[in-house]
């Protein structure tokens, strides 16, 4: 299905990252293909337990936190694209738990990530923006993911909510990263 899942990972629903991850939902979507976006917001995303339930032909994770509905969502989308806000120089603990479960899954289940279109997109103050998304990276790296480029760095400055717009560079840099996802995701339907 041409659907991209944007997940956020923002504890905030109208913060930088939201608003950002609305931002490259609607380019995606100006350029034909669908989105959803996931928030992580009041969600409690536990980290993987290494029971090795989804190695054992589960098909998902056995926590049951919501995390296995977004999975699902996921095995039925062409792309999937994560953005978190920078804490203390790393994306965000949960976002890095649902990374890894998600990973997980998939080897154990086919691995359903393989030529999935997508990237990280960080969100910070000041920095810790390239280590972020280079931590997320690993995420699609790994699972065999198709990772379009841009113009520079998927990262925007912004603490307050709505800082990030005036970052007028940061934001067309996702702009284009946006439209890069949704060329893929057409090209390799």
């Amino acid at each position: 299905m041409k659907k991209v899942i944007l997940l956020c990972g923002s504890p905030k629903k109208d913060g930088n990252t939201a608003q950002l991850l609305k931002e490259c939902a609607r380019v995606i979507e100006d350029n034909g293909v669908k989105t959803e976006t996931i928030s992580l917001a009041g969600k409690k995303i536990s980290a993987c337990i290494a029971c090795g339930k989804c190695e054992a032909g589960a098909g998902e994770c056995s926590i049951d936190d919501g995390l296995n509905d977004i999975i699902a969502k996921i095995k039925e989308a062409r792309g999937f694209v994560v953005g978190s806000p920078v804490y203390f120089g790393t994306a965000r603990g949960d976002v890095m738990c649902a990374l890894q479960r998600i990973g997980m899954v998939s080897k154990a289940g086919g691995n359903f990530l393989s030529r999935k279109v997508g990237g990280p997109i960080a969100v910070a103050r000041r920095g810790g923006h390239t280590a972020s998304i280079q931590e997320m990276l690993m995420f699609y790296l790994i699972n065999d993911m198709v990772v379009p480029g841009s113009t520079y760095w998927n990262m925007v400055f912004g603490r307050m909510p709505g800082e990030v717009w005036e970052d007028k560079e940061g934001i067309e840099t996702v702009q284009r990263f946006a439209e890069n996802v949704a060329w893929l995701v057409d090209t390799l339907e």
